[in-house]
């Protein structure tokens, strides 16, 4: 059987302008164009003589004499898919809005079991939603996912890119030990080794008490994750000596201050007793060296390339009216009639569009889970040094801002966190601006940014002579009107119910027939949001849900 594999450094080949002529970015996407590849379909193990011409061309071995019900040639059994639909029986029309993970798994899925006819609408210009690998110098950046969180064959996201072939032994994974941390603070001094790694034990303790608060407190009520974590480091730093104690409590400042740049949000707007929901999948996290955009290449190969319509805007979409079923309108082009449609669109763009986006409104319910659960905005910032003014491997350096500076936020320099060498580069570093900082990041300018960044790593190293950044490459996921935003999060009044009800089909289930509206994406994944494997499993979770009213 022939089987196909996309080289990834074939694929990067149109450049972009982002403003600034000091960076080279290419974009890595359109893999069915710039791919030199062909898809190539993989035939189902045929019952019916209609498949038996297919069957021909893919395989040369041929036993035993045909069965009745045909007059032409019996072939060797093989496992087929139990999801595989009945060749035929009519299929009804899918429109899929959003070519993310989620809106390709879903496609991938149907095309899989013999579903073929649907079509995908994405409003950009590439696939992958919020996967966007691009190149700076000779190393690939990451805009958005960068790592594979949850290193295992436990995690739908490692088998795809082992599928494609991107992992190879050693596995570039991450490893990050409190000896690797160096916490610096605004007079440009560092904290001491014991100081830092107290108060680095403290953070880490303390948090994994918030975390248990989902599985193990039945008294809930805790209040937001700030709070509670304020209380609990109080108590834990009056165990501290007095001589150590303001180090210790900057040291955990610091730490405190990257759960704002994982989550994109002050933890004031997080509930500490749902947030230990999230589910952590062993294994740690593991980079894909050519591009985290490489796992879609399995998806993109076995979905027809006419199925995808880039640059496809969705305007409104009309359900429950009837015939036809729903009606799905772009900005541009004929309305599209469908018998389903699956909505993957992040849920920054369902908080500000879901009012005007559909037709009836979404009921209560649904309103009420769009608004309860946070989407936190974070960006992504890679400098490229002429030279490196680091050692390399010689671990990150963790701003340790106090609480004092924090409550300022006189400037978006306040929403960093970790500073850190880039994967695979000996000259560049990269942050995550987290919050209401990262927004106001993005209406800088290049030069703003490398100024400002370079001031904030002079105050705090102490050393003034530290060099300009040549390059930058940043991501603008808030004011990008596609996204809104960078993940969801448990906000301060948000339960796993309101994950649940966001996932929920329209019209319910007290509604006599099938759904119309489906809704997938990383928010509507319990336990698994904010993450890659979450938009997947949402994806394959819809699909299935429509295979099963099909079959």
């Amino acid at each position: 059987m022939l089987k196909t594999r996309t080289n990834i450094l074939k694929c990067i080949s149109k450049q972009v302008n982002c403003g600034n002529p000091l960076i080279r970015l290419f974009s890595v996407f359109k893999w069915n164009q710039n791919c030199s590849c062909h898809n190539v379909e993989v035939p189902i193990c045929p019952t019916r003589d209609v498949r038996i011409h297919q069957l021909r061309h893919h395989t040369k071995e041929i036993i035993g004499p045909c069965p009745k019900s045909c007059d032409t040639l019996q072939v060797e059994p093989c496992m087929t898919d139990p999801c595989v639909l009945d060749p035929c029986l009519p299929q009804p029309k899918v429109v899929i809005v959003g070519a993310g993970m989620a809106g390709l798994s879903a496609a991938h899925r149907l095309a899989s079991c013999g579903l073929k006819n649907f079509e995908v609408l994405e409003a950009t210009d590439r696939p992958g939603g919020r996967i966007h690998s691009c190149w700076l110098g000779n190393v690939v950046g990451e805009l958005g996912a960068q790592w594979i969180a949850g290193g295992s064959e436990a995690n739908p996201i490692f088998t795809l890119a082992c599928i494609e072939g991107l992992l190879k032994e050693p596995l570039s994974r991450r490893k990050v030990s409190k000896e690797d941390i160096i916490c610096l603070i605004s007079d440009g001094r560092a904290i001491d080794t014991y100081s830092a790694t107290v108060g680095i034990n403290i953070f880490q303790n303390v948090r994994r008490q918030a975390f248990s608060l989902f599985s193990t407190d039945t008294q809930k009520g805790h209040g937001s994750l700030q709070k509670f974590l304020e209380t609990r480091i109080c108590e834990e730093l009056k165990l501290v000596p007095e001589e150590k104690r303001v180090d210790v409590a900057r040291a955990v400042s610091g730490m405190t201050n990257t759960l704002r740049t994982r989550w994109g949000t002050d933890l004031t707007n997080m509930s500490a007793d749902a947030y230990g929901s999230f589910i952590e999948i062993p294994g740690q996290a593991v980079r894909v060296p050519l591009g985290f955009v490489g796992v879609l290449g399995p998806l993109l190969k076995a979905i027809p390339k006419q199925k995808i319509n880039y640059c496809k805007e969705v305007e409104y979409i009309k359900w429950d009216t009837g015939s036809p079923r729903v009606l799905v309108r772009c900005c541009e082009g004929e309305p599209i009639p469908a018998d389903f449609c699956i909505v993957t669109c992040s849920l920054g763009v369902l908080k500000e569009r879901h009012d005007t986006m559909f037709q009836p409104p979404l009921p209560e319910e649904k309103v009420e889970a769009i608004k309860a659960l946070g989407y936190g905005h974070l960006n992504k910032l890679i400098m490229e040094y002429s030279r490196p003014f680091w050692a390399c491997g010689e671990g990150s350096l963790l701003l340790s801002w106090d609480t004092n500076e924090l409550a300022e936020r006189c400037c978006w320099s306040r929403g960093i966190s970790v500073i850190e060498e880039a994967p695979g580069s000996a000259n560049m570093l990269m942050t995550t601006v987290g919050g209401p900082e990262a927004c106001a990041m993005e209406e800088c300018s290049d030069e703003e940014v490398a100024v400002l960044l370079t001031q904030t790593l002079r105050t705090f190293t102490g050393d003034f002579s530290l060099p300009f950044p040549v390059n930058i490459l940043r991501s603008k996921w808030s004011s990008d009107k596609n996204f809104r935003g960078a993940n969801s999060y448990m906000g301060l009044h948000a339960k796993v119910s309101h994950q649940c009800e966001l996932g929920r089909p329209l019209p319910g289930a007290c509604n006599p027939g099938a759904p119309v509206l489906l809704f997938a994406g990383e928010a509507t994944s319990p336990g698994h949001f904010s993450t890659v494997q979450g938009a997947r499993m949402s994806g394959v979770r819809e699909a299935e849900r429509i295979l099963k009213l099909v079959r």
